[in-house]
């Protein structure tokens, strides 16, 4: 195989693993969503309790934000590295 025939395989490849690591965040995404409207409706049946309900939500954006990030910094690994 020629020299440049297998560096551009090796370029489709690394960016076909980059975008395949990026669907990962589909799933934090989803859960975001879930969160939110878990959130509304809680606030919405008490609102009372509005406080309490958006800082624990809050919060578990952030963690849930941190695993978008994760396969974030992994695809620029993969495409970079």
């Amino acid at each position: 195989m020629d020299v440049e025939v297998a560096q551009t395989l090796v370029n489709g490849l690394k960016y076909l693993a980059a975008a395949i690591a990026m669907l990962s965040a589909v799933g934090p995404g989803l859960g975001i969503g879930i969160l939110a409207f878990g959130a509304m409706q809680g606030i919405g049946r008490n609102p009372d309790a509005a406080g309490a309900i958006q800082i624990n939500m809050i919060l578990a954006i952030a963690f849930t934000e941190a695993i978008a990030i994760y396969a974030l910094v992994i695809a620029i690994l993969i495409l970079f590295v």
